[in-house]
């Protein structure tokens, strides 16, 4: 009679022959305005690119103000009987606890700004001058809407326009993850428009995720990288305003893409580009964006309150020197930096 410690062996033997090793899959394909590149591993093929579609096409239909029917573009069109899905109740009550730990550097609701600067899907204003601002400030601020226990939405003026550009994307990416998992696959990396979010490790290399942050003086055709970051169950995005800013053809002015909800003012901080790991992508995505908009300081002080939340950030000192700042939390996921900035 066999012993049961040979049994055992007898089993593991079996078992390693017969099973193979996770395979890695690559997924491409368009999104959100931009494209995505997932890679992930897994003991069986599976088909997930439909059910990937079918996650951007439902996050679409609620956020996106480039399609007439979603029901944020409803919403901005005065329609107050539209009742929100999970999906825009969960950014909104993202963007107003942001909103709030921010002291309103972060506001979606800055989307008549947006589309006036012409950085929306609207006109630019031929010209905007302190009385054109006022007028457009009376509808901006997250307190003056409100999400009623309906899942209707309420404002205190028609016009009042969201635009949760700045973390709709970051929550796409998070739900495609969700569904990852429930699929179960537990090892991947999802990168849509240079926002990141991984899983696992890259089996492949035994290792974690390895990720890069793109330098703010990299060539559009040949991108460079000023860091590499390991990537461990995160999510990673980052703004700047080195590539997107507009020049008025008439005027000349430069207006840049990050908007001061507290003044109106499309210009820069001494921030030029903010990259941040946070537990979520959607979140990753927001505090960026508040980061770029509150300059270095105010970044800092909101970055001691925020024990899961990490950043990258670049800025010009009082000189006019670029200079980095990296914070505690981001500091133990830089692998390798290619400059000698960091503050």
């Amino acid at each position: 009679m066999r012993s049961l410690g040979s049994i055992f062996i007898l089993i593991l033997i079996v078992w390693s022959c017969t099973s193979e090793a996770p395979q890695k899959t690559i997924l491409q394909g368009e999104a959100f305005g931009t494209t995505y590149t997932i890679q992930y591993f897994s003991q069986e093929p599976s088909e997930l690119k439909s059910g990937i579609d079918s996650v951007i096409q439902a996050i679409n239909q609620s956020l996106s103000t480039y399609l007439p029917s979603s029901d944020i573009s409803k919403i901005n069109a005065g329609d107050s009987t539209v009742q929100t899905d999970l999906a825009f109740q969960e950014v909104y009550t993202l963007s107003e606890s942001i909103y709030q730990q921010s002291n309103g550097y972060f506001d979606p609701t800055i989307g008549v700004l947006r589309n006036a600067y012409g950085f929306g899907n609207e006109r630019p204003l031929q010209q905007i001058d302190s009385t054109v601002l006022d007028s457009l400030m009376n509808y901006v601020g997250f307190s003056k809407v409100q999400l009623r226990s309906n899942g209707t939405i309420s404002k205190e003026h028609p016009a009042i326009y969201f635009d949760f550009n700045a973390v709709a994307k970051g929550y796409g990416i998070d739900r495609i993850g969700a569904y990852l998992s429930e699929q179960n696959i537990q090892h991947y990396l999802i990168e849509l428009g240079g926002e990141l979010l991984a899983s696992g490790t890259n089996i492949e290399k035994q290792q974690a995720w390895i990720v890069g942050i793109e330098a703010v003086d990299s060539d559009l055709d040949a991108r460079s990288y000023a860091a590499t970051v390991q990537l461990k169950g995160k999510g990673m995005a980052s703004s700047g305003n080195y590539r997107k800013f507009r020049l008025d053809s008439l005027t000349g002015k430069k207006y840049v893409h990050t908007i001061n909800p507290l003044t109106g003012a499309a210009e820069q901080s001494d921030v030029t580009s903010a990259t941040v790991i946070a537990n979520t992508c959607a979140e990753a995505d927001a505090y960026a964006t508040a980061f770029m908009a509150m300059g270095l300081e105010r970044s800092k002080e909101m970055l001691r309150k925020l024990p899961s939340v990490g950043a990258y950030l670049t800025y010009v000192d009082a000189n006019g020197n670029s200079q980095i700042f990296v914070s505690e939390v981001f500091r133990p996921e830089l692998l390798e930096e290619f400059s000698s900035d960091r503050k």
